[in-house]
């Protein structure tokens, strides 16, 4: 009997996984299965012409490098990933869901609202803190689509959701921290460019409760074990980079007709900092224009005591981060901006070697950030579980392919983390029947439809502190946007412009009451629209009685209600 050799083609067919090339070959839409033998999680693909997908994110930016009405953006050179916003579209009005790692990329993933609401090196027991197998993630639909689908860097949603979106191409590390020097890869890295283990030159250090003592590392300049200088190119964010162009020529290799779709995700510019030799001159630079935050020489005047007007969870992360010295301050912030230039010099690499193979102008390029950083406002840095909006805002930068005919580049209007996942389906013509909270962007892109106005709610859980609260955003014009926040436990309220630069707590201020009142109308409406969000309005409606329409209502909840 004559063996029957059978083509590439013939098991991807058997296999349910459709590439593009066979796509192009039937006008209508092609059923698919995540699971094709139970035909559990059916969804469709379009016939049209599909692009390679790149999407590109980074850790805790703060809007000082990107947003434009921040002084100091203006002075930073991030060219590599402005360039994204200045051929595609720039978003100045981006907010994530949640202002934690974890739960924000599972927001990204899944483009819904995050199942847990803290990351799991913080979190007690019986917490959530992983994406589950029935939490389905966007790339899993790209890859049983036909995309060679590849991962570098940082996870943080459990490996199990990346395992069934990229398989044995998954290569990344499930912490908050990238695993450096336990890193296998890495190490070899560094061996092949003859370049010794980074320790600090320079290390930031906030100070204890005491305010003597040393407290958490913050990172800093980098040098090589043996003291002499280390080079830019074997930092980590740059090793990520080029492992992402290797595994780029990897998928050329196994399928040079179809789509790739590429995922590279950097810890940087998130603290601690590993910052290079070669940004001596560039710092002395960037000292002499930034300045401390108003916000922090206030709460320094008053000797970092509790403010009338902020929940207690804000002087916590402040005993937490030990920003006692304005110099350390000033030195977190230089180091932050040059952290965020050696990512845009990462990013260059990975956007040169795309143009270099030949597939930039029928690519889509993404670039995002996970949720803000506070960079010394209010005396803090990192993140937290609080309502300032700086940790709510990230940068998004989209770029269509050619075909596509991108229409317009700058937008005012707010944007979810979670419509960047429903982007990147539309843009690959999958058509998922899976429950989402965002919406497709490529519609308002292409000036081919309308986007309904935001509307949603933003929540914090457990981080250094537990505080559990909801917010909302009200969002007239680009001079009018309001950010309200609740907090739970204590029933404390927070009121921000979005407009200015170091927003602080206007609740207790008389001249927005008005703005005060419709926020918690508002909120009151959102919270009782979603059987998600009933365990919010039970608490609230008790916290703001005297703000809220008269009600009769069992506050008890005995009899269930009715979806």
């Amino acid at each position: 009997m004559k063996k029957q050799i059978h083509s590439r083609r013939y098991f991807l067919k058997i296999a349910g996984i459709v590439p593009c090339a066979i796509m192009a070959e039937s006008s209508a839409a092609t059923k698919l299965y995540l699971t094709s033998k139970s035909k559990h999680h059916g969804f469709s693909v379009g016939s049209g012409k599909r692009p390679h997908i790149f999407l590109v994110t980074a850790d805790m930016i703060s809007p000082d490098c990107y947003l434009p009405s921040r002084e100091m953006s203006r002075h930073l050179d991030l060219k590599n990933i402005r360039s994204i916003g200045q051929e595609g579209a720039r978003f100045d009005n981006a907010l994530t869901t949640t202002p934690l790692c974890g739960p924000a990329r599972a927001s990204l993933f899944t483009g819904t609202y995050p199942p847990y609401l803290t990351n799991g090196e913080r979190a007690p027991m019986g917490m959530k803190v992983d994406l589950a197998k029935e939490d389905i993630i966007f790339q899993e639909f790209l890859r049983r689509s036909g995309y060679n689908t590849k991962h570098v860097g940082k996870c943080h949603v459990g490996i199990e959701k990346f395992q069934d979106a990229f398989r044995e191409n998954m290569d990344s590390w499930d912490r908050w921290a990238p695993p450096l020097l336990d890193d296998d890869d890495y190490v070899k890295f560094l061996k092949e460019k003859r370049v010794k283990p980074p320790v600090y030159k320079k290390e930031l250090r906030g100070l204890q409760a005491d305010r003597k003592n040393p407290g958490n590392s913050l990172g800093g300049w980098i040098q090589q074990g043996n003291g002499k200088p280390f080079p830019l190119e074997a930092q980590y964010s740059m090793y990520l980079a080029e492992k992402a162009l290797d595994k780029m020529d990897a998928a050329l290799e196994q399928n040079p007709s179809g789509p790739l779709y590429i995922e590279l995700d950097f810890f940087d510019p998130h603290q601690p900092f590993s910052i290079p030799a070669g940004f001596e001159k560039r710092a002395e630079q960037l000292r002499k224009l930034d300045k401390l935050p108003e916000s922090y020489n206030r709460i320094k005047q008053n000797n970092f005591q509790p403010q009338e007007d902020e929940p207690e969870i804000y002087p916590l992360y402040r005993r937490y981060w030990g920003a006692y010295d304005a110099q350390l301050v000033k030195d977190y912030r230089v180091a932050n901006f040059l952290q965020m230039e050696v990512v845009d010099k990462a990013v260059g690499k990975l956007l040169n070697g795309i143009k270099e193979r030949g597939l930039w102008d029928d690519s889509v390029v993404i670039f995002c950030g996970d949720h803000g950083e506070m960079n010394g406002r209010l005396g803090m840095f990192d993140k937290g579980v609080y309502f300032q909006p700086d940790i709510f805002r990230i940068p998004l930068y989209i770029k269509l392919p050619q075909h596509m005919k991108q229409q317009r580049n700058e937008f005012q209007e707010p944007v979810s983390i979670m419509d960047i996942s429903q982007t990147i389906l539309d843009c690959a013509q999958i058509k998922a029947p899976t429950h989402t909270d965002g919406k497709s962007l490529l519609p308002i892109l292409k000036r081919t439809g309308k986007r309904h106005k935001l509307t949603q709610l933003f929540q914090t859980g457990w981080h250094i502190g537990v505080n559990y609260g909801v917010g909302i955003h009200l969002y007239d014009d680009p001079k009018h946007h309001w950010f309200y926040g609740y907090n739970i436990a204590t029933g404390k309220e927070e009121l921000y412009n979005m407009t200015v630069d170091d927003s602080v707590n206007l609740i207790d201020n008389p001249a927005y009451k008005a703005i005060h009142q419709n926020a918690v109308l508002k909120m009151a409406e959102l919270l009782q629209q979603d059987r998600r969000w009933l365990g919010y309005w039970s608490t609230f409606r008790l916290h703001k009685p005297e703000m809220l329409p008269r009600s009769e209502e069992d506050m008890q909840m005995f009899v269930p209600k009715k979806d």
